[in-house]
């Protein structure tokens, strides 16, 4: 018999300010990393509920999304340590919207660094330190102002 194959559902928030993007530095097996706050959906969390927890457990920072900036598909291949091939796909949903107050006493996720503002030029400039080819592409799909509506995302 064999496993069924099912996508790592992720989601991530897209926070811009002043012309700037709240990405966060982070401990990865590949090294330090950057990336758009983002995780996995846990068991019972609507899209946006885990977009917010995620958003504030990364960066500290409030997020209320307003819009659907994109669905996103990529395949990572990892060295494997967990006795899977290091090939996982990621099916990411990404949201945009406002950024709220920031709790400076707040401690950041295990393995988070620390939360930084980046311009445009500087996000692009780093893709090398990227955790995946999604952190450009949504920057790049946010400055261009794709956006659909939050209630394309429903949950049952």
């Amino acid at each position: 018999m064999s496993t069924r194959w099912k996508p790592h559902v992720t989601v991530a928030a897209i926070m811009a300010r002043d012309g700037r993007y709240l990405l966060v530095e982070e401990h990865t097996a590949q090294g330090l990393q950057l990336n758009t706050p983002a995780g996995h959906l846990e068991r019972g969390e609507s899209i946006v509920q885990a977009c917010v927890r995620e958003a504030l457990e990364e960066t500290a920072h409030a997020f209320t999304p307003t819009d659907l900036l994109g669905v996103y598909l990529t395949r990572n291949r990892h060295s494997s340590k967990g006795g899977d091939d290091g090939d996982i796909t990621y099916l990411r949903f990404a949201l945009c919207g406002e950024v709220g107050a920031w709790d400076a006493q707040r401690p950041l996720d295990e393995g988070i660094v620390r939360a930084i503002w980046l311009t445009p030029a500087e996000i692009e400039a780093s893709q090398d330190r990227h955790r995946g080819p999604m952190v450009w592409q949504c920057v790049q799909d946010h400055l261009r102002g794709q956006r659909f509506p939050l209630d394309a995302v429903f949950t049952h």
